[in-house]
């Protein structure tokens, strides 16, 4: 199996070296040169030019920046890559530029799969980690024993080509927003005089992630009757935190926000359901 790997900066480069260890001829290409030679102490060929580097190979990954650059690397091939040559692409791309995507190579006949993953660089290079892939089961099903070989769970998620996208956008907006809140709590921290590290200490003994899939199943099921934690207490806790931050000079990033949400659910008379009511889209 001979294999194109066109991005290999740190995510694209763990995976190199993992293909590599697998056995695979592996070429690879970057726009930053130096990063693609830099993969030749693991036995990859690098190529100056991406049609180069695809030229007679079985498949060709991606792990690019965005849908701009997928597309800037890919266009390009466009009549150089044969139907045989499947196209996977890891890279964190938007959901409907990702469907216009794959039907434009659809109907070029050839076959393109999104497969974003769940990884640090390590994972990459080692093998384990999260690898969502969405679009035709037969397609799937086919690649399946390659992507396992290069992380430790796969998951279809439907045959819409784009899903895989959206969950992936789903799962970063989790992580992200968490640091939000840890922004804000870190303002907080700092408002009132403790340092940051004895702040954060909380979370060795408080778990808040362990609430999240019981939170979200509560906001999903429309389950807003007898409340654990009602919206107009709720609503109270975060005017304590802003106005303590205030009193000190320091504005909170992500509060304000859930402040409005709870608000907006307030001036509907919902101040005595649950919490989670304030957090559902659309509002019926």
């Amino acid at each position: 199996m001979k294999i194109a790997f066109l991005g290999t900066g740190l995510m694209g480069s763990g995976f190199v070296r993992r293909m590599r260890a697998n056995g695979l001829e592996v070429n690879v290409w970057n726009r930053s040169a130096a990063k693609a030679r830099a993969l030749t102490d693991s036995g990859a060929r690098a190529f100056d030019a991406a049609a180069a580097a695809v030229a007679g190979v079985d498949r060709i990954h991606l792990s690019l920046a965005d849908d701009a650059s997928v597309d800037a690397v890919l266009e390009p091939l466009a009549g150089r890559i044969l139907a045989s040559t499947w196209i996977v692409d890891h890279t964190t791309t938007a959901v409907t530029p990702t469907a216009e995507r794959v039907a434009r190579w659809n109907a070029r006949g050839c076959v393109l799969v999104h497969a974003p993953v769940f990884m640090a660089p390590v994972n990459a290079q080692e093998g384990s980690g999260l690898m969502l892939v969405s679009g035709e089961k037969s397609r799937h099903d086919a690649l399946l024993p390659a992507l396992q070989a290069m992380t430790g769970k796969v998951i279809w998620l439907g045959e819409a080509p784009e899903r895989a996208a959206a969950f992936k956008l789903f799962g970063n907006m989790t992580l992200l927003g968490m640091l939000g809140v840890l922004g804000d709590v870190n303002r907080l921290a700092h408002a009132v005089g403790i340092p940051t590290a004895e702040a954060f200490a909380l979370y060795e003994q408080f778990n808040p992630g362990q609430l999240l899939p019981a939170r979200a199943a509560r906001i999903s099921a429309g389950q807003f009757a007898n409340p654990s934690f009602e919206i107009a207490m709720a609503r109270k806790d975060v005017r304590l935190m802003i106005d303590e931050a205030a009193r000190h000079d320091v504005a909170l990033a992500v509060m304000p926000g859930v402040a409005a949400l709870y608000d907006a659910a307030i001036a509907r008379g919902e101040g005595s359901r649950d919490t989670t009511a304030a957090f559902r889209y659309p509002v019926d």
